[in-house]
């Protein structure tokens, strides 16, 4: 293994570009405490929230949609991509770097501009299929090309020479022991210590689908003796549950600590982001997932090869009602048989170390 003096990683806009490169950056740290780590954001990107409190140094630059189509806009784009990339590359020439590393968003296209001119390696972390925009556009300039998940070189001709390395996950993920802390989580969480417990977790947007189905099947839930732990998510609107319900049913804006929620449940229902689902499969979690129809069906794509595996059930957002809970989750969570070997299915499929094979990825990349 080589070493690194300054690495930028370039990646924004939502959690699925940087929750990865988050987990990269602490995975390079730890192999060397030395290494310059600096982040490219934009102005009013979700890095601004989640990144300086890490500890890294994010460095704002600007960044713009790309358009889909040719119009007026398309136009413009190559005056404000160069100088976007000028502005990545001063940032590129000051901490002296040695790679950029992309995981996508808008920003990611001015560093990889910035380091093409400069000669610089380059490495893509792509974990959807197809590939977003930026990235594609990235594949442009380099070969070193890493991915998510098995399933993608095989449905997509662009990514057919892409290495599968995995995700980068956090540590509190990728060391996390579900049985051995099934107890202090739910004691975190006000839940009782030895009922099936449901975890509800649809992302800060799209999920109202989801929020009203559970909620919805509250009752009946409870009766059954299944305790609920639900994230409505910050940017949905409050649910309705019955106030006297026999059995816990927690529900929180927003949940930082996402193992937590893993830890105390036994079964999870959630969107299919490229995430969630690697996170679910490394811990070994079932999971029934209802993709967001809302897009390219990047999200069935990434749940189906783990619910082939036998790790998850796939429902569609149309079908997501209380009365499919009702019929469907009631019965698979109080089966524990079902449930241990759908939770061994997802383990099987998922990996834990993206972050470490990445880096390997890297140095690779650099070396050549």
């Amino acid at each position: 293994m080589g070493s690194l003096r300054s690495v930028v990683l370039a990646g924004g806009g939502t959690g699925g570009h940087i929750y990865p490169l988050l987990a990269f950056a602490d995975c390079l740290r730890r192999h060397d405490p030395g290494v310059r780590v600096t982040c490219l954001g934009t102005p009013k990107g979700m890095e601004n929230e989640l990144i300086p409190p890490h500890g890294y140094d994010l460095r704002q630059i600007p960044a713009y949609q790309l358009p889909r189509s040719v119009n007026m806009n398309l136009m413009r784009t190559p005056d404000r991509m160069w100088k976007a990339a000028r502005a990545a590359g001063k940032v590129i020439d000051e901490v002296r770097a040695d790679v950029v590393i992309g995981f996508g968003g808008y920003v990611s296209v001015p560093a990889y501009l910035a380091a093409w001119r400069r000669e610089l390696p380059i490495v893509i972390h792509e974990v959807n299929v197809p590939p977003g925009v930026a990235n594609r556009l990235g594949m442009r300039f380099t070969k070193n090309l890493a991915l998510g998940f098995p399933h993608q070189p095989q449905q997509a001709e662009s990514l057919r020479d892409g290495r599968v390395v995995g995700v980068p996950l956090r540590r509190g993920i990728t060391g996390l022991d579900r049985h051995a802390q099934r107890a202090a989580a739910r004691q975190h969480f006000g839940l009782h210590p030895d009922l099936p417990t449901l975890f509800v977790a649809g992302g800060s947007s799209g999920a109202r689908s989801i929020n009203l189905a559970v909620a919805g099947a509250a009752k009946s839930l409870a009766y059954a003796g299944i305790q609920v732990l639900h994230v409505i998510g910050a940017r949905n609107e409050p649910v309705s549950v019955p106030a006297d319900l026999p059995v816990p049913y927690v529900t929180l804006p927003y949940l930082s600590q996402i193992e937590l929620g893993y830890a105390a449940a036994d079964l999870m229902l959630a969107r299919g982001g490229a995430m969630t689902c690697a996170e679910v499969a490394a811990v070994g979690l079932p999971t029934v997932y209802v993709p967001y129809p809302h897009s390219n069906q990047e999200q069935k794509r990434n749940a189906l090869p783990v619910v082939e595996a036998g790790g998850g059930l796939l429902v569609d957002d149309s079908e997501m009602t209380a009365g499919w809970v009702e019929q469907n989750i009631i019965p698979l969570i109080r089966d524990p048989r079902r449930l241990y070997a759908m939770g061994n299915a997802a383990a099987a499929y998922g990996r834990r170390d993206g972050d470490e094979a990445l880096l390997d990825f890297v140095y690779e990349a650099v070396a050549r």
